[in-house]
């Protein structure tokens, strides 16, 4: 009687230890598809860095453009931020310029501005933030931000100056300043200033800025 043939062990290893069966071969092509989308995550996110697109953690950035930085959202340090200012104003002036442009771009963003961009620090051409809102009524602003401590007003010729910004910028509806600190009590008698208020020139103070902010987020409590 012949001697029934067993596979060696070498060729049984070979069959059923290092020959990948089909769904093997499918869980080895969704991990190589999930190791290049984490590559590709990972040059994006370097290549951003290196754009220095990244602006702060108050708002998210979403791409470059020639004007500026387009933002993308608003993080949950931008409501941690604005819910201690609605409690206590008196924190506004411990923070910088910089962060208060930031904290604005997300409040327009907050509003429902389609297009929300941070303009850069130097060349701004008098503008640190552009929104625009799409649809009917179709809406561009204009905003500069004045990060002022108490007592100082904002003076006559900063708010000439962006009446000039507003004139310049055909496609601009309106220009608004906002500030921390507030406005001389008589701007707006001015001659040159008060033909524009409030239709196509809005001067936000300390006290409106804070209302504002507040009314933005989304529990008051």
């Amino acid at each position: 009687m012949a001697k029934s043939q067993r596979p060696s062990p070498h060729l049984l290893g070979r069959r059923y230890f290092t020959k990948p069966n089909s769904k093997r071969r499918q869980e080895q092509r969704h991990l190589k598809a999930a190791i290049g989308v984490y590559m590709l995550q990972k040059r994006e996110l370097m290549r951003l860095a290196m754009e220095n697109l990244s602006v702060s953690s108050i708002v998210i950035p979403e791409k470059k453009l020639h004007t500026g930085t387009l933002i993308a959202s608003t993080s949950i340090v931008w409501g941690e931020i604005v819910n201690k200012l609605r409690l206590d104003w008196s924190l506004a002036a411990s923070i910088p310029p910089h962060m208060w442009e930031e904290i604005i771009a997300g409040a327009f963003k907050k509003a429902g501005f389609n297009e929300v961009t941070l303009t850069p620090r130097s060349g701004d051409h008098g503008r640190d933030i552009i929104a625009i809102k799409h649809g009917f009524g179709c809406i561009k602003i204009i905003d500069s931000v004045k990060a002022y401590k108490p007592g100082h007003l904002v003076g006559y010729d900063d708010v000439r100056a962006l009446l000039g910004v507003l004139s310049g910028e055909r496609d601009a509806s309106k220009a608004i300043i906002t500030t921390t600190s507030g406005f001389p009590p008589k701007i707006g008698e001015d001659p040159f200033i008060a033909p524009f208020l409030p239709t196509r020139l809005e001067l936000m103070d300390g006290a409106a800025l804070q209302r504002w902010l507040g009314e933005l987020l989304p529990d008051k409590s």
